[in-house]
């Protein structure tokens, strides 16, 4: 069972968690946020134990063992353009590199455009949808799902995953962690707003694929490149022969 006491006192944030809501179980913690009249306030966290429909990116399916990871989703309001949804996008993920590093002094890589990653084997994966108004988006949901305390994972993965509990080798505070991540979420937020190039540098020290071969599919369209940077809006920048090429999404591997 999460504790929320103890979530509560770890938690170091103004608007970020401060409204929180813990669910046993629910559909998706996205959809609860982008849909619901009634959680609609800046900054709301839905925890639950178990998402009937949890999903990442291209509608897959997130499996999780109940009770023993983190799946969370986080709503952001007010008018927000492409620009900066993709720095909040990078953000989360640096979020939660930086919280598994200063708890648990974990090596952690990031994989465009926002997969965790600890020993190649994937930890955590982060889903960002949105609603718009005119030209503006005036609701994002950042869906978070993070591998805690599983001991196992029975399938077969394109990316192998793996938890905290395996790579630290002891079971841990998950209410620590998620306070650990809104808390730096919340700092990301403010960077995302006023120094972006901090968000973009951060990002990039933990990106190990930059200025290697990779692969980018995108649908059914697949790509071979060098991966040579992002840019300032956290695009990807690709080379394909002599061309530079702009990645808006896509999965990317190492070829």
């Amino acid at each position: 069972m999460f504790n929320i006491e103890e979530f509560d006192i770890k938690l170091d944030t103004e608007i970020i968690g401060r409204s929180f809501i813990y669910c046993d179980e629910v559909d998706s913690t996205n959809s609860m946020l982008l849909n619901s009249r009634e959680f609609n306030t800046h900054g709301t966290v839905i925890l639950a134990e178990h998402q009937k429909h949890g999903r990442g990116r291209k509608n897959r399916e997130w499996y999780s063992n109940s009770g023993q990871n983190l799946t969370f989703s986080i709503l952001l309001k007010g008018e927000f353009n492409q620009e900066q949804v993709n720095l909040i996008n990078l953000g989360a993920a640096i979020s939660v590199a930086q919280a598994l590093e200063n708890l648990f002094q974990l090596d952690v890589e990031l994989k465009w455009p926002n997969d965790v990653l600890i020993h190649k084997k994937k930890i955590c994966g982060i889903l960002l949808e949105s609603t718009s108004k005119g030209d503006k988006l005036n609701r994002i949901v950042i869906g978070i799902g993070i591998n805690v305390n599983q001991p196992n994972f029975p399938g077969k993965f394109d990316i192998p995953p793996t938890s905290v509990r395996k790579e630290f080798h002891v079971e841990v505070s998950r209410e620590k962690l998620l306070s650990e991540i809104l808390n730096n979420f919340e700092t990301a937020i403010g960077l995302s707003e006023n120094k972006p190039q901090k968000i973009l540098d951060n990002w990039r020290t933990r990106c190990k694929m930059i200025g290697e071969k990779v692969k980018v599919v995108e649908e059914a369209n697949s790509r071979f490149g060098v991966f040579v940077d992002i840019d300032t809006d956290g695009f990807m920048i690709l080379k394909v022969g002599d061309e530079i090429v702009k990645v808006h999404y896509g999965d990317v591997s190492l070829r």
